[in-house]
């Protein structure tokens, strides 16, 4: 979590003081509750699982349906299900960023954080330098994500949220599993310095090494989910309670009618008396009677809480319900997009937080590429986030056609889901033309003693006339 302080008490930012540090960390410490709750959440470790009944001989069932799990991998898989797309602004070369991009498998990358996003409602990575093995002389260009839970951003409290350095700390242990103090890893613009330390107080700090990194700028990148830096299902955790314990209720209720009592009268049991059964005065006109002693429920209204709770779940997270009859197999994929509008929305927002941060990871990329020696301009570089929906290919092409009159061939290619860069495409169609020209012309040498065969023929001028 973003950390605001005043600059001028930060000090030196490339060397922060020991108190700057403390009071970042009790701040971040007080998030660690509602981070911790969050997770596990998505881990299926939700309360109703801890819950206990005043009377102990109740049945208490624990039954948990995990739609935080749900609403997150939804949202996952329908921001990142398709790779970001990157391409340069115009005379701009950025195929060296891109080809760092796939070496460090950024696609996999992308879905994590994505993931802590959901989850957390902020994201963390690292961007690093890592010596590539066997030449010890080079050194590559790597990413990770951190968990918001052992790291935080320092920016200062202006407008503008400048990152002023970050801090990775987290607890060391011996082979015996007993603790041997903490190590934090602090990421300034200039410098990467460890020091490490007995307690979070920060008692006796000692340096363990400082090297500069060249980066240009802090190397930890923090990505928000939305303004607040909600989580996709925090809104909706009472909901997800409240289903669990209407759930657990229903099989309490179903258990507890299985143990029914047989109640009999006017008559007594020889032998030992088991558990279930009780004796009662007679009844009726012969004084002797059983029946079953049972809680009676309507089952009928349980199921409409239940569909409302959960109705309440897609509500309120924006996730729809796929297993819904609303989401027939046989609808095309126009109408899905109506049915989904309301996650597309949410789509939107999330995009545009974290194409932000997209962009301050292709600067911090292109400055050390360009240190390393490369010539890389990301300025107007364009980045687009394809949320994962069913496409119906020939509309698209249908109206693609019936507008190649009136919109721009490189606009009318953006339309295609497949499509990264609509110029590069033109290019190729363009290439292929010409290959298919040159194509038709040998063709059409080869072939030329016998085009003319259906031809009128020609008067001789050198034929002699007969008389």
């Amino acid at each position: 979590m973003a950390i605001a302080i005043d600059r001028e008490l930060a000090g030196d930012i490339d060397n922060p003081s020991t108190d700057v540090l403390k009071y970042c960390i009790d701040q971040h410490q007080k998030e660690l509750e509602r981070l911790q709750k969050l997770s596990d959440y998505y881990d299926g470790k939700h309360d109703v699982l801890e819950r206990t009944l005043d009377n102990e001989n109740a049945k208490n069932s624990k039954v948990m349906v995990n739609n935080a799990k749900y609403v997150t991998d939804m949202n996952v898989g329908f921001l990142v299900g398709n790779p970001i797309s990157y391409s340069s602004g115009k005379d701009k070369n950025i195929d060296p960023v891109l080809e760092v991009y796939e070496e460090m498998d950024v696609v996999s990358h992308d879905t994590e954080l994505e993931k802590d996003l959901s989850v957390f409602g902020v994201g963390l990575e690292l961007l690093y330098l890592r010596k590539v093995p066997g030449k010890e002389n080079e050194t590559e260009i790597r990413i990770k994500v951190i968990d918001p839970r052992g790291v935080f951003l320092v920016t200062d409290d202006t407008i503008e949220k400048n990152s002023l350095f970050a801090v990775h700390y987290y607890e060391k242990f011996d082979l015996a599993g007993k603790s041997t103090g903490w190590l934090l890893n602090i990421y300034t613009p200039k410098n990467i310095i460890s020091r490490k330390v007995k307690d979070l107080a920060l008692s006796g700090m000692t340096l363990v090494k400082a090297i500069p990194q060249y980066f240009n700028g802090v190397q930890v990148i923090e990505y928000r989910n939305n303004e607040e830096k909600q989580g996709d299902f925090e809104q909706a955790i009472t909901l997800i309670d409240a289903l669990n314990v209407l759930q657990s209720d229903r099989i309490s209720d179903k258990e507890a009618f299985i143990d029914a009592l047989l109640i009999i009268y006017g008559f007594t049991l020889e032998g030992s008396v088991k558990d279930g059964l009780i004796e009662a005065p007679g009844k009726g006109e012969d004084g002797a009677d059983a029946e079953w002693l049972t809680k009676t429920f309507d089952e009928s209204q349980v199921q409409i809480l239940s569909k409302s709770i959960e109705d309440s779940i897609h509500k309120v997270t924006y996730v729809p319900n796929m297993n819904d009859e609303n989401f027939a197999g046989n609808i095309s994929g126009e109408a899905m997009k109506y049915k989904l509008f309301g996650l597309l929305q949410l789509m939107s927002i999330k995009s545009r937080y974290m194409t932000k941060g997209l962009r301050q990871r292709l600067q911090l990329v292109a400055s050390m590429l360009n240190i390393k020696g490369g010539n890389v301009d990301i300025s107007g570089a364009k980045i687009k986030i394809k949320p994962n929906l069913p496409i119906n290919t020939s509309d698209i092409i249908d109206q693609i056609v019936k507008a190649i009159d009136i919109l721009p061939l490189e606009t009318l290619l953006s339309w295609l889901p497949d499509i990264d860069d609509p110029g590069e495409e033109i290019k190729k169609l363009i290439e292929q033309k010409k290959q298919n020209i040159e194509l038709a012309n040998k063709m059409g040498g080869q072939g030329a003693s016998h085009d003319n065969l259906d031809d009128e023929p020609e008067e001789d001028e050198d034929e002699v006339s007969e008389d």
